[in-house]
């Protein structure tokens, strides 16, 4: 039985998560969202993926079940979660993360692969794996650093604390908090916004920030220079300097 929906909304394609009661990630949702996430990513009337979960929780983690089985062969299969994150990640397009409820352990980590994080007032945001005798090992480990700083994101995953949405706000865990009434409207407005970007330019530069970032300067500039004259080719970019040009409002189609 499939636990995923895709629902459509103009330019924005949702991935509604329903596994209940936590929405708790085993290897056939892993192998789902990996059928899944191709097509959507090189789907070109997609311009904006939104991920969210049903109920009280966007992803409860793990399936703590699944895990028990220490096998390395399990293990393998549950490491799989990070291909899905990479999938995210390397979207050619803006992701949002739209986090309806708890994001926890493998939740917190899908959510760090997202472009745009949006958290419900009343959920909260964690990687409690320690308290499990486990590290934030499907890609928390690297990611989380990456985005709060070394010191911060180890602390944050030795204590094992789950944050208020107010927290997570405040250390950049999470860009939005909508109150839970206005959730979805929240979530539809910024995806309307995005959709209406040029995404191609967006896919484009989420490319070479995150191949760039760790580099020498000098190598970054010159894979920054070679985007530019891939980017200069486009029809966003005409369209952008020409609406400029006539005053109007651009119409992109991501390309």
């Amino acid at each position: 039985m499939n636990v995923l929906d895709v629902r459509r909304d103009g330019g924005t394609a949702t991935i509604v998560i329903n596994r209940p009661p936590a929405n708790a990630v085993d290897p056939a949702m892993i192998e789902e969202f990996l059928a899944l996430l191709p097509e959507l990513a090189k789907d070109v009337t997609v311009r904006c993926l939104v991920i969210r979960g049903t109920g009280r929780f966007f992803v409860a983690g793990a399936d703590i079940a699944v895990m028990r089985d220490l096998s390395t062969a399990n293990h393998v299969k549950m490491r799989r979660w990070i291909d899905v994150q990479r999938l995210l990640e390397l979207a050619p397009k803006p992701v949002i993360a739209a986090m309806n409820g708890h994001a926890l352990g493998g939740g917190a980590e899908l959510s760090l692969a997202c472009d745009l994080r949006i958290l419900a007032a009343s959920a909260t945001i964690g990687f409690p794996e320690m308290n499990l005798g486990l590290f934030p090992g499907a890609g928390g480990s690297q990611r989380l650093p990456r985005l709060l700083g070394p010191h911060r994101a180890k602390r944050l995953m030795i204590d094992g604390a789950r944050l208020t949405a107010t927290e997570a706000l405040d250390l950049g865990l999470v860009d939005v908090v909508a109150d839970d009434e206005d959730f979805d409207r929240v979530v539809a407005k910024h995806a309307e916004s995005l959709a209406a970007k040029p995404t191609g330019t967006i896919g484009l530069l989420k490319q070479i920030v995150d191949a760039g970032y760790g580099l020498p300067i000098e190598e970054a500039l010159e894979m920054e220079r070679q985007a530019v004259m891939e980017l200069i080719h486009t029809d966003d970019a005409a369209e952008g300097l020409q609406a400029f040009l006539d005053k109007r409002e651009p119409r992109f189609t991501g390309r």
